[in-house]
């Protein structure tokens, strides 16, 4: 899911879509208005998923999209090899999360994580 903001309420450490993909913002750099245009923004961002440096550049006044991203915790129930079995604390629903390749010895069965979903796709999220 996602919506639409103005380029001009953006701020770093926020969420926003950049080729289908959502990134968080890392810098932000307005420019002045020029002569026979408006002031324009250089986003620079990194996908929360792929890792990938993506920037763009647009005007203030221009709408953007925002992914809506949830980060929820949950119980892991089993690991086999690169897949946590995972049970949300919530709804009690189970999930299969791949684990990232830095985080292969910290995931284990019975502690609690948490993880991020956003357009279909789910990320673990611990804090080191």
């Amino acid at each position: 899911m996602k919506e639409q903001i103005e380029v001009r309420s953006l701020k770093e450490g926020r969420y926003v879509l950049i080729d289908d993909e959502p990134c968080v913002i890392k810098s932000m750099t307005h420019s002045k208005t020029g002569k026979h245009g408006s002031a324009k923004s250089r986003i620079d961002a990194i996908g929360i998923f792929d890792g990938t440096k993506r920037s763009i550049i647009a005007p203030v006044t221009e709408k953007i999209y925002v992914p809506i991203v949830d980060r929820k915790n949950g119980q892991v129930l089993s690991v086999s090899g690169d897949v946590a079995m995972v049970m949300d604390n919530s709804d009690y629903s189970t999930l299969e999360i791949k684990i990232p390749e830095e985080l292969k010895g910290k995931v284990e069965a019975g502690k609690d994580i948490s993880y991020l979903i956003s357009m279909g796709k789910m990320k673990i999220d611990m804090r080191i």
